[in-house]
């Protein structure tokens, strides 16, 4: 199975250090059997510098899964209070690193209980990976 994983960055090479809906970008990551590909970067429909738009705006949570509806899961160092219906469309896993490259390295080594985690459908819930790998 081809997983698909969104990455939350400003510059393709580090996680953002806000909410996974202010990233600039998704920088979008394909796992199969043990490898990673990089796919594409997509813009973050959202993204339009207007600060005004608060956390946790349903408006916010609806722009960023039209940008990212065909994956699997989003994965960076923070999520806001729309990861309740993010999680509705997609797996949110907290990675506790800075760079995409560890990001990517981590979520390859725990893909096997990611997959089970985005298979509980809406029922899932968050998981936390640390730089350790423990989940």
């Amino acid at each position: 199975m081809d997983f698909l994983v969104a990455f939350c960055t400003d510059d393709g090479e580090h996680l953002i250090n806000d909410h996974a809906g202010m990233a600039k970008f998704f920088d979008i990551y394909k796992f199969s059997d043990r490898k990673v590909e990089f796919v594409e970067c997509r813009k973050n429909a959202k993204y339009k510098g207007d600060e005004s738009i608060k956390h946790g705006d349903p408006q916010k949570a609806q722009a960023v899964a039209s940008v990212t509806r065909d994956i699997h899961a989003m994965a960076n160092k923070k999520f806001g209070p729309n990861i309740t219906r993010m999680l509705k469309k997609f797996l949110c896993i907290v990675v506790r690193t800075d760079t995409i490259k560890e990001a990517t390295e981590m979520v390859n080594r725990n893909l096997p209980r990611i997959i089970e985690g985005y298979n509980k459908g809406e029922n899932r819930k968050h998981i936390v990976i640390n730089k350790d790998g423990a989940l």
